[in-house]
């Protein structure tokens, strides 16, 4: 049959911290936590704050946007702006694109007498590559008088010096820059005026070097297109992040506006037609600059204050915790990413993978859990073994962090698995009142022949080993498993005289007691037996008999139908050792013998009679083990 889980039909969804969440967990570079930005900024007020102030930007923003006239226009803009490189006023480089394609005139449209005859290849659509494949066969005219391409005799007189002065006029790259820009300037041209329009005509057909006055015209076209594409740039970037950090929202915004008057290279009918519609939206957008400067500056005081409070949450958590790290989360470019510093060095830690432990890389991981389920708000959070990991130090600081600190769980439906008792005692009895916020409930479940049980732990449940013998030994009715837990009662108090060695002996199946000491090895006499029997009875348990109690121990089917009736896996291993068989597996066999002192792991801890904790392949392997009735 199948598991089957009641209960849940109206939880819609889930968000789950397990290993896999750790495994496939991503430390950026150049952030500590990755989609740091959507889990400690990106809130709904985050979203309805950047909606209004999208709002009031959006008359601006579409009028430059899902145009792909304008993002042509744009692009071929900063194709020809990037082809002067880094010129000066009345200055071209001379490795600049358009120095190399008309510095020293066009000569696609001036083409050489001699050259005359290569005119449909000069002129075709791509020039530069003939001319490279032209002169990648002038090696070949060294071997013979014949044209290497279809062999046709070049008897005539200069035919190979014609082929040749090919490679002597053209530069195959100074060729393709020349065709690329003059492709660039016919879609350019109706954004020209019409006296840039004749001059540019002028200068890259020109037959000679550039002079003086036409190197000017490149310069200064090359100024307005700058600005221009600054401007256009500006606008279409214009957001809350290009504001952020900005003192005057009015005097960065009123500059965008875009003067043609003074750009009279670029002032055509076309320019302006893109122009007027953004700078009418940017009239309009400056009407409500006050507004606009309120919402950017109320959003940034949120973010700011977002930013200190989870700075502060993650930062006291990590100090508690013990770890010398600090988060910071610092502006970038459109967003918000969280740094790694460490408290001994300065700057941030760059790839922070290198630099965390697993245990470190797991409270990190844990951290951001935390803050996604803030975000996401799912209707069950899961918790498989968050903390067992961690150094006992460390886990009651990661345990408040879950249930107390600012994004924690506390008020969420969360289930917490764990094979750790520690966060049970401190959550229902040491530190109670810490939790007590967040309502907490804690069950332990065992495992039997497919059947999970599920018993609650109440404050009174969580005892000293010492409170669960006395119970144990008080309300128990077979006296070998009272026995058991008095030996033990005997041991936590380091009492180890007459008592605890008949206790011990008993368990040995000694019929005769022995007294075992530091300083010696001896059998009881009858008077310390005597003695320590009476002393036994007294104290803790009435009609203590040793002679009729070794009795047992000593028929094996006696023990066997004891070891058989009892439900509970800690008295099953007491029983099971007295038999004294050797398992073939170490791990089992070191379970059996040293699960008789798992009980002094903590101070407190849960009573093994009501609560099993013994693993099921342990109590199946003792069954397969017993003696034969």
């Amino acid at each position: 049959m199948p598991p089957q889980v009641d209960g849940v039909d109206d939880l819609k969804s889930t968000l789950v911290f397990d290993e896999g969440y750790v495994q496939q967990f991503v430390f950026q570079k150049d952030e500590v936590l990755k989609n740091s930005f959507d889990i400690f900024i990106k809130t709904p007020e985050y979203v309805a704050a950047m909606d209004a102030i999208d709002a009031l930007l959006s008359g601006v923003k579409k009028a430059l946007t899902n145009n792909a006239e304008i993002e042509k226009t744009i692009s071929d803009l900063k194709e020809l702006r990037d082809a002067f490189g880094n010129s000066k006023p009345g200055n071209i480089p001379k490795n600049s694109k358009i120095h190399k394609a008309f510095g020293t005139g066009n000569k696609i449209e001036n083409i050489p007498a001699a050259l005359k005859p290569f005119e449909t290849f000069i002129k075709g659509q791509e020039p530069s590559k003939w001319i490279a494949w032209q002169i990648k066969g002038n090696d070949f005219l060294k071997l013979g008088d014949t044209c290497p391409y279809c062999s046709t005799a070049l008897a005539g007189e200069g035919q190979k010096d014609t082929a040749l002065a090919v490679e002597k006029e053209y530069d195959a790259t100074a060729v393709g820059h020349l065709n690329t820009l003059k492709a660039v300037i016919e879609r350019l041209g109706k954004y020209f005026s019409v006296r840039c329009r004749e001059n540019l005509e002028k200068v890259t057909k020109t037959k000679v070097e550039l002079t003086a006055q036409e190197l000017s015209f490149l310069t200064g076209l090359k100024a307005e297109i700058d600005g221009l594409i600054t401007q256009l740039e500006g606008l279409r970037a214009i957001s809350f992040f290009s504001l952020r950090d900005v003192e005057q929202i009015n005097a960065r915004i009123t500059p965008l506006k875009i003067d043609l008057a003074l750009m009279d290279k670029l002032d055509s009918g076309e320019t302006r037609s893109i122009t007027d519609p953004v700078n009418a939206q940017l009239e309009e957008l400056l009407l409500k600059i006050g507004e606009l400067t309120g919402q950017v500056n109320k959003h940034k005081t949120k973010i700011k204050k977002a930013i200190e409070a989870n700075q502060t949450s993650i930062n006291a958590f990590l100090k508690s915790a013990g770890y010398k790290y600090t988060v910071e989360i610092v502006p970038e470019i459109e967003s918000y990413k969280m740094k790694l510093v460490h408290r001994d060095l300065i700057g941030h830690l760059e790839t922070a993978s290198k630099h965390l432990s697993y245990g470190e890389k797991n409270a990190f991981a844990l951290v951001l859990f935390m803050y996604q389920v803030f975000s996401e708000n799912p209707d069950l959070v899961v918790l498989d073994d968050p903390i067992s990991s961690f150094d006992k130090n460390k886990k009651f600081a990661i345990l408040h962090e879950l249930f107390q600190g600012k994004a924690s769980l506390k008020g969420r439906t969360t289930l917490m698995l764990t094979h750790d008792i520690e966060p049970a005692i401190d959550i229902i009895k040491t530190t109670k009142d810490v939790f007590q916020a967040s309502k907490p409930s804690a069950s332990f479940l065992s495992s039997r022949n497919g059947v999970v049980r599920e018993v609650p732990i109440a404050k009174e449940d969580i005892q000293t080993f010492a409170m669960i013998c006395r119970a144990n030994i008080t309300t128990l009715h077979d006296p070998i498993l009272k026995a058991v837990y008095l030996r033990r009662d005997y041991e936590l108090r380091d009492e180890v005289g007459l008592e605890y060695n008949l206790l011990a002996s008993l368990f040995k199946g000694r019929v005769v007691p022995t007294l075992q000491s530091a300083t010696e090895n001896r059998d009881m006499t009858s008077e310390e037996k005597q003695s320590a029997e009476a002393n036994i009875q007294t104290e803790h348990f009435p009609g203590f008999n040793y002679d009729s109690l070794v009795a047992e121990v000593n028929n094996v089917n006696c023990i066997r139908v004891k070891f058989l009736a009892t439900d509970v896996g800690y008295e099953k291993i007491q029983l099971f050792r007295i038999f004294n068989i050797a398992h073939d597996d170490d791990v089992i066999r070191k379970f059996i013998n040293e699960s008789y002192h798992i009980e002094n792991e903590y101070v407190m801890q849960l009573n093994p009679h009501k609560f099993e904790s013994i693993p099921e392949y342990v109590i199946e392997e003792c069954v397969r083990m017993l003696p034969l009735a």
